[in-house]
């Protein structure tokens, strides 16, 4: 497993990187914001531990870019920050765990075998998939259509199609939907959005709204991402 440690402070960083290199980890060290990010978006790394007060980039900054690039990428934050509402904005903004300074090393090392064992149960991070002879460029924000064309998807877009595509041939309900993409508590939330949401998404794919074969609408449950093959489901 390989760990990507982005902390300014030299001593707890090393601390850091020595106690998880010590339970067999492999670790990068990155000391600011704006190479933690470049590290986070372009290494192959299972896991980031992410401190909140950086130089350059802060590490909310950090967060939001690695959860618009690799959804799937765990990230833990390490902060002297304790406060309730730092915590509560990190975890919206996708954080999946959150650990206030000073820590144990028992604590540490608890939090991230924690993590790394719930991630191993996400689907697969995707960047490219190909729907009716379009291709769709989640990275980019873009549809290649068959005929030459190019249709943008707004970051809402993208990430809803993102989260669809990596459960391709389960229905995904209203509600998981707006806690997962929206990040949103669903609890008294109009759920309007999604269904316009998918509207715009199935218009740019080319989806025939009357008798969707890609997003299709699954009745009592929710939208599903159609894999190759499987049959429409009804409710349009």
């Amino acid at each position: 497993m390989r760990i990507l440690v982005v902390e300014d402070d030299a001593a707890i960083r090393q601390g850091v990187v020595d106690l998880l290199e010590s339970e067999g980890y492999e670790t990068h060290e990155a000391a600011d914001g704006d190479d933690g990010l470049e590290a986070a978006v372009l290494g192959a790394f299972d896991l980031v531990l992410l401190d909140l007060i950086l130089p350059g980039k802060s590490g909310f900054a950090v967060l939001e870019g690695v959860r618009a690039a690799r959804p799937t990428l765990p990230v833990i934050c390490l902060t002297a920050r304790g406060e309730e509402d730092d915590r509560v904005r990190g975890l919206k903004l996708g954080a999946d765990d959150y650990i206030v300074k000073p820590f144990s090393a028992r604590e540490l090392l608890a939090r991230v075998e924690a993590v790394l064992r719930r991630s191993a149960e996400r689907p697969a991070d995707v960047a490219r998939v190909e729907v009716a002879g379009a291709i769709v460029d989640l990275n980019r924000c873009e549809v290649l259509l068959p005929d030459g064309g190019r249709v943008d998807l707004s970051e809402r877009e993208r990430e809803l199609l993102r989260y669809l595509v990596q459960n391709a041939g389960r229905a995904i309900s209203r509600d998981e939907l707006l806690s997962n993409v929206w990040r949103v508590d669903p609890r008294g939330v109009e759920t309007r959005t999604i269904d316009m949401h998918v509207a715009r998404l199935r218009e740019k794919l080319r989806d025939d709204k009357a008798a969707p074969r890609v997003i299709v609408t699954v009745r009592g449950k929710g939208y599903m991402f159609a894999r190759p093959g499987s049959k429409r489901g009804k409710g349009g």
